[in-house]
């Protein structure tokens, strides 16, 4: 059955209840464990890769298209999961995503060949898929819209927590237990959190440990509690706002998945740089990310709070968090740690930027239709991540033959610079103003 929310009949006055309380933080611990686990597996194999060259033989190009193959299955997962979750709701549609992911990671330890990985990344991209539709839908839930800029931003830290512990640990535990042993404990790990989900998360509705006041909090926007009705994939097209996220998912994404499955290999190949030595660059690299986004998340949020209108203080954000992406266009011109310092810092514009813009599909968007146009745009970002792995890998061995592949690094670095800046302006384009919107097309 789809998931209801019916009024809450808690008869508890706020004067009663005391503080207002802070069991949506609770729930966005929650998401932040879940999505740190996502990525822990996600960057697994781009980590092993130094030691699956010589086990499996692949070429560049054959990486691309094993990580590739993630992509693909990642964004058709994601128009299901979106609807998925917009249907039977975030308690359901996440739990059945994060078991499937945990099944697919720990089915990489039984492949020995190309094929096989290409096999299991796509099931690992298909179980992870749900994990942001439903992460941004608990989030438009659980948090009022000046708080979930904030909380979008914490439980996204999620990404550079997993990609900061994933190079501290796997290495160690391939070169100790063998690399099969990485994946195994990646899938584990899923069915442990799902140990504290089914007790602990709720619809605001029907959660037993929410009083009434910090619910009145969550529900004070009143921006889009006046219908249920189910919204279609294609009458959200119909919408610029919908365009705006399309493009900057596009466009963007593919950044940082460049960043989680090359950058071991940039560190190898161009600094000489194994796992062994290069997983402390890896590890800064994500401690600075984890830092500095989760300021950048809040800042759109203090700013609001000050008076400025969401319009103003998302924009001014998302325009900085884009400039902060340029001076990667010089790291393979510096050392080692200036080019930790230039990485982490577009990293952590990419993380503040995708907060940010995951919450403007709130800002605009009725609840309803949330999950939706967060799959629809992560299907667009997922296409962009799908073709640029092949082609990064198809350049890297065209300038590995004329060996001179830092020169095919500093290229791949040149076009992640500028894609903030272009994401920027044509997404304006299509959204100038981040207002909700009335949806008038309806699903029977």
């Amino acid at each position: 059955m789809a998931q209801t929310e019916s009024p809450r009949t808690d008869s508890t006055t706020p004067a009663e209840s005391g503080l207002v309380g802070n069991y949506r933080w609770v729930v966005c611990a929650l998401l932040f464990f879940a999505t740190t686990i996502n990525y822990i597996d996600r960057q697994i194999l781009s980590l092993l890769k130094e030691i699956l060259d010589k086990e499996i033989g692949w070429t560049n190009a054959e990486f691309g298209w094993v990580n590739s193959s993630f992509q693909l299955a990642y964004g058709i997962g994601l128009l299901g999961f979106g609807w998925f979750v917009d249907r039977f709701g975030t308690k359901i549609g996440y739990a059945a995503s994060i078991a499937a992911w945990s099944v697919a990671a720990a089915a990489h330890a039984f492949v020995g060949n190309a094929l096989g990985f290409i096999a299991a990344r796509a099931a690992l991209g298909l179980g992870e898929s749900g994990n942001f539709p439903s992460a941004i839908k608990a989030v438009a839930l659980w948090f009022p819209k000046r708080e979930r800029a904030f909380a979008t931003s914490i439980f996204n830290a999620g990404t550079n927590a997993g990609a900061l512990i994933a190079p501290a640990i796997i290495p160690w535990m391939a070169f100790k237990f063998g690399w099969q042993s990485t994946f195994i404990a990646a899938g584990v790990l899923g069915f442990l959190w799902l140990f504290f989900w089914f007790p602990f998360y709720n619809v605001p509705e029907k959660c037993r440990f929410l009083k009434q006041p910090e619910f009145e909090l969550i529900h004070s926007d009143k921006d889009d509690e006046k219908g249920q009705e189910k919204i279609s994939w294609l009458s959200l097209l119909g919408y610029r706002q919908t365009w705006s996220f399309i493009i900057a998912k596009f466009l963007t994404d593919p950044v940082w998945w460049f960043f989680l499955i090359w950058l071991p290999d940039y560190f190898n190949k161009t600094r000489g740089l194994e796992i062994k030595k290069s997983w402390i660059h890896i590890v800064t690299i994500y401690g600075i990310v984890t830092v500095l986004s989760i300021f950048g998340g809040w800042v759109t949020g203090y700013l609001t709070k000050q008076g400025w209108t969401v319009t103003r203080a998302r924009k001014t954000g998302m325009f900085i968090f884009a400039l902060c992406a340029l001076p990667i266009l010089f790291v393979t011109q510096v050392g080692d740690w200036t080019a930790v310092l230039l990485i982490g810092l577009a990293g952590s514009a990419h993380q503040a930027w995708s907060a940010n813009l995951f919450t403007t599909v709130s800002d605009m968007f009725p609840k309803r239709a949330v999950a939706s146009v967060v799959g629809i745009g992560g299907m667009a970002g997922s296409a962009g991540g799908f073709i640029f792995p092949i082609l990064t890998g198809m350049m890297l061995d065209h300038f590995t033959e004329l060996n001179k592949v830092t020169t095919g690094y500093a290229i791949l670095f040149g076009i992640c610079a500028c894609m903030y800046l272009i994401a920027f302006g044509l997404s304006h384009l299509c959204a100038p103003r981040y207002e909700q919107i009335e949806i008038k097309t309806k699903l029977a």
